[in-house]
């Protein structure tokens, strides 16, 4: 059972008998925005109470049957046996449904929620092809440093042993570094659009040279400001290419990107996205206490072993680090102004548990894979739906409950 210290008194004050923070509504889901739909996006104004829900066990699904094994796909040898080594023998839907139209040469709309194995379906027809053919590179633009890092993860994992090159081009690491690994001509350039673009208006990258290109994560860059950097690369592409389109959703707003982007495209859907059955949602009402100290004596409590903390700005994350620090709390935060060194010991420090808590901004809420997180909390709430549904998406993975917690006075 949490408790909650009031900062003012030292008392501590039990949960209502249903294990809430405050009153119960009997809805689980976002209320309606005043002044717009039900299905409008930003949350201008809604009623936070509407984000308690229990974890439910969902209804067994029927089982989906893939139409293929990894061992059927027409592909190299040396990439099946990767793939092989890595353990994997049967694809997710998303890789069973794109892998045979990427080997065929179509131009694809993926649309799945993250997690569902949309990287290895585009990596892998994509390592096969370029280990086939001569002079045939890739550019694969993500929204964050961290999911390219994580794409080229993967993608050494892939193509190990098989002779292909990567270079990674992201903001917040060293662009020499990066000019040196583009002049081994690597098949794989795996970038954010602001340094890539930076890149190649220094001539470092030839953006009409790639007779592949990945877009990943397409409503996140346009979230985060980048539709006009897209806009700028496809418009220096190739005219004959092969464009590949990855997203959660597929918004009017993108309907431009799809049209300049992509040649009579297949167009795969997987799933909606929801909010996950296996997290329990709560709300903290502050009732005036501080929420620093509210925070603070959360993580005392038994249970709290990995936390990830959700933040608006980089200012109050930084602010907010120290006093926890200073508290004593083993705490690592990564946001926009820290270098891409920071980030990823920061990361690396909080997967193998050298620290409780991760302080983030929402750079951290998708594309990320970190097990066992027993706890995400909104320590400021987040802008749209989805980005909720992502925050706490890093909770509750691999058939485990976890428990979100959203702060509100």
């Amino acid at each position: 059972m949490y408790r909650q210290r009031n900062s003012s008194s030292n008392s501590n004050s039990k949960r209502d008998q249903r294990g809430n923070y405050g009153k119960r509504r009997s809805s689980g889901g976002f209320g309606r925005s005043r002044g717009g739909s039900r299905n409008s996006r930003r949350m201008s104004s809604f009623d936070p109470s509407m984000l308690i829900q229990r974890a439910v066990p969902e209804a067994p699904k029927p089982e989906y049957v893939s139409t293929n094994l990894f061992v059927d796909f027409a592909i190299h040898a040396d990439l099946k046996r990767n793939i092989v080594e890595r353990g994997y023998e049967t694809p997710t839907p998303i890789q069973d449904q794109v892998i045979p139209h990427i080997l065929d040469g179509r131009d694809v709309i993926g649309l799945a929620s993250t997690g569902t194995g949309k990287t290895a379906a585009f990596l892998i027809p994509l390592i096969h092809d370029v280990y086939e053919r001569e002079n045939h590179k890739v550019l694969i633009m993500a929204p964050t440093r961290e999911l390219a890092v994580q794409i080229e993860a993967e993608f050494k994992l892939f193509s190990q042993g098989m002779g292909l090159y990567s270079a990674l081009c992201i903001g917040g690491a060293s662009m020499g570094r990066q000019i040196d690994n583009l002049r081994r001509k690597p098949e794989f350039v795996i970038g954010t659009p602001g340094r890539l673009i930076d890149l190649e208006r220094q001539r470092k990258i030839n953006f009409n040279s790639f007779s592949a290109i990945v877009l990943d994560e397409v409503d996140q860059m346009l979230d985060m400001g980048f539709i006009n950097d897209m806009k700028y690369v496809i418009d220096k592409l190739p005219k004959e290419r092969h464009s590949l389109f990855f997203s959660a959703t597929l918004a009017d707003k993108m309907t431009d990107i799809v049209n300049s982007f992509l040649q009579n495209p297949v167009k795969v859907q997987i799933e909606k996205q929801k909010a996950a059955t296996n997290v329990n949602q709560d709300i903290v009402k502050l009732k005036g206490q501080s929420k620093v100290d509210v925070l603070h004596d959360l993580l005392n409590t038994e249970g709290f072993d990995k936390v990830l903390v959700f933040g608006r700005t980089k200012h109050g994350l930084d602010k907010l680090s120290k006093i926890l620090y200073q508290r004593g709390v083993r705490v690592a935060a990564i946001h926009g102004n820290k270098s891409q060194n920071q980030r990823q010991r920061s990361l690396q420090q909080f997967k193998r548990n050298a620290v409780q808590v991760l302080l983030a901004t929402d750079i951290a809420s998708r594309g990320l894979d970190i097990d066992d997180v027993t706890h995400v909390i909104n320590y400021d709430l987040p802008q749209t739906y989805e980005d909720y549904i992502h925050r706490i998406g890093r909770t509750g993975r691999a058939n485990k409950t976890g428990t979100a917690l959203s702060f509100v006075d």
